[in-house]
């Protein structure tokens, strides 16, 4: 495994070399950051001259433990680890957060290197959306993807606009890419569905990869959003999963019904949170997606979100399943 490390190292080297600075290091241990697609392109087209199977980690930057878990993850899966950091419009609506979403490229790269990532692909807006991508979606020209049935409800049914802009920036980055593997956190559990459903329906190559959530020392779910919490905010902020983890013993205690199973969760939730309440919870048809009334042997995703101040708090647990079946 070191020799072809060092031989992956080598030849991304010599053609950053070939190609007259192009490409930007940040050490010599650091991976090779490319911005444009022909550059990236050069790279790729030499791996898969030599067999090389290609892990991707797909990110909006601002990376945590979480990302690094992911990158990790693929290295031990794949002989090339690419990441990309993109803050993608197309899933921000006007109203959302976009301008003030981090952007930490340097310690973003930092922590990529330390889990021997290969090459970070930065692009440009421009790069991405040759047409332009304003936020409202009436003004938006171009092609678009959308995954039906899959991107309504749960997180759908708060941010209409959002799976549309996640499948399509995820459609034209696996069309740059070109990895054999992706990679994705249970934490998105919405999001990992509606990639495995558009990978099937327009039969791209890739094995999707769910990795577990990580969490913090007090269950709250790794998030780059959780910088926005003030320390009153941070501290309930774990309601969320103490809720779920409710649903999770009443389910291990033979509850089955819906409405049981969320009542537990929401009892808790307010008497951690001061007596907020979830924007939703679902219980939901692992595979479908749909609400279930009742868990049957398939199981199902308990997922949900809880805003705390200005920041949206999401999470998901599995009832009568693990991960692997995701």
């Amino acid at each position: 495994m070191s020799h072809l490390c060092n031989m992956i190292s080598t030849t991304v080297r010599r053609l950053i070399h070939s190609n007259k600075g192009a490409y930007r290091t940040y050490s010599s241990q650091s991976p090779v950051v490319v911005h444009t697609i022909a550059e990236y392109k050069q790279l790729r087209n030499d791996w898969y001259r030599k067999g090389l199977s290609v892990g991707f980690v797909p990110t909006m930057g601002a990376l945590h433990e979480g990302h690094a878990s992911l990158a990790e993850l693929a290295k031990l899966n794949c002989d090339v680890v690419v990441a990309s950091i993109f803050v993608n419009p197309a899933q921000f609506a006007p109203t959302e957060d976009l301008d003030k979403y981090p952007r930490t490229l340097d310690t973003d790269v930092a922590l990529l290197g330390s889990k021997k990532t290969n090459v970070v692909f930065v692009p440009s807006v421009s790069e991405m959306y040759p047409a332009g991508i304003p936020l409202h979606v009436d003004k938006q020209v171009g092609s678009f993807v959308t995954v039906l049935g899959k991107s309504h409800q749960m997180e759908g049914s708060i941010r209409p606009h959002f799976f549309r802009g996640v499948a399509t920036v995820v459609t034209k980055l696996f069309n740059i890419i070109e990895p054999t593997h992706a990679f994705f956190g249970q934490k998105d559990v919405q999001q990992c569905s509606v990639i495995r459903t558009m990978v099937r329906d327009l039969h791209f190559p890739i094995q999707i990869v769910v990795g577990d959530t990580i969490r913090e020392s007090d269950g709250l779910a790794k998030s780059s959003r959780n910088r926005y919490l003030s320390p009153k905010e941070r501290a309930i902020a774990p309601a969320l999963y103490a809720g779920m983890k409710a649903s999770v013993q009443a389910y291990q205690a033979g509850v089955r019904d819906r409405k049981l199973l969320i009542q537990a969760a929401e009892l808790i939730i307010a008497e951690k949170s001061g007596g907020l309440k979830p924007e939703y919870l679902s219980i939901a048809e692992p595979f479908s997606l749909n609400e279930v009334d009742v868990v049957d042997d398939k199981g199902a995703i308990l997922s949900g979100a809880l805003r705390i101040g200005t920041t949206r708090i999401i999470d998901n647990v599995l009832l009568g399943m693990d991960g692997k079946q995701l």
